[in-house]
């Protein structure tokens, strides 16, 4: 296939090579694009360089099988008609097309047939967080219908890109060495901080990230599932983690809900708290899948449960899951 990958050089962009060529995607030809400022790098892929090209308006994306879009909403509504306008199947890991009705959203573990109905040419990305809840729910929702969920994110760097995860590193070593902390990337210092917002405040004083979690889990589950979400970014450099308690139909046990974790598409069982063995970012970065631990009755609401998860997000919550996309409607 010939694909294209635009954002080549951003954080995602990257761990999309990386995914491509671990997973061995058939590849007869690749294009990178991306801004005037990273044109002309170059890039190793399965043994050969590749160039980086400015992302401009015209015929470059002919002949394109799949194109990967990591560039930022704005890139992606702009440049949408170039890319799909001979054929290319566009799959856009920003926000610019997920709520809208004739563009599927997909989590290949949770509703990969959506994949098929693309009548514009593109398929979004969900959002990183939503991603690893919905692998999380997915397991739960074949034992019993979930009502509602909360969840508490605790968001890494790297949610925000490749300079956000190196001005955290910065930031330590500037607070270690006495001198100013430099400041650009998040609202205030996040080094031995937390911050409770991520993304800018709606009308419902919700932020625009707590209500992605809200609108497109119920998109991609098909569900009428309520979904409340405080979102917070935390001073880990890559991998997020949510606290989520959710409430079902029907009574579910723990021991039941641990064997839908350990079977579940996509999910890895990490729960042992006899051993003080449970899902953290720290070791987890770099892995594909969604690990779960932590799980529990919850003591405070009938047909509760509670439990934590931990995922990476370059990788699943967003490179790993655009490759699995392209496998898919690929059918390999």
């Amino acid at each position: 296939m010939v694909i294209a990958i635009v954002g080549a050089s951003g954080a995602v962009g990257q761990e999309l090579l990386k995914v491509l060529e671990e997973r061995k995607f058939p590849i007869t030809e690749l294009r990178l694009f991306g801004s005037v400022r990273s044109a002309g790098t170059e890039y190793s892929f399965a043994g050969k360089k590749h160039v980086v090209k400015e992302l401009v308006h015209g015929d470059d994306f002919k002949g394109v099988d799949i194109a990967f879009t990591s560039a930022g909403a704005s890139v992606s509504r702009e440049y949408a008609e170039d890319i799909t306008r001979f054929g290319a199947i566009m799959i856009d890991n920003s926000s610019a097309f997920r709520m809208e009705e004739d563009v599927p959203l997909v989590v290949p573990e949770v509703n990969a047939a959506d994949a098929f109905n693309r009548p514009r040419n593109i398929i979004a990305n969900p959002n990183c967080t939503t991603i690893q809840m919905v692998v999380a729910l997915q397991a739960i929702e074949k034992i019993s219908h979930i009502r509602r969920v909360h969840v508490a994110t605790y968001q890494a760097a790297s949610g925000a890109g490749a300079q956000a995860m190196a001005e955290l590193e910065m930031q330590y070593r500037q607070v270690l060495a006495g001198e100013e902390v430099t400041v650009n990337k998040f609202a205030y210092q996040l080094a031995y901080n937390l911050i409770p917002q991520i993304d800018v405040f709606t009308d419902n004083d919700y932020t625009k990230e707590e209500m992605k979690m809200y609108n497109e889990t119920r998109k991609i589950m098909h569900s009428d599932i309520a979904v409340s979400a405080t979102c917070v970014r935390v001073p880990a450099l890559r991998a997020h983690s949510e606290s989520i308690w959710l409430e079902t139909e029907d009574p579910i046990s723990a021991a039941q809900a641990k064997d839908a974790f350990r079977n579940g598409n996509g999910c890895v069982l990490m729960d042992e708290p006899e051993n003080k063995k449970y899902p953290m970012p720290l070791f987890l970065s770099g892995t594909d899948k969604v690990y779960i631990g932590r799980v529990r009755t919850d003591i405070s609401r009938e047909n509760g449960l509670t439990f934590w998860c931990v995922g990476d997000q370059i990788r699943k919550g967003a490179a790993l899951n655009a490759v699995q996309i392209a496998e898919v409607i690929s059918q390999l």
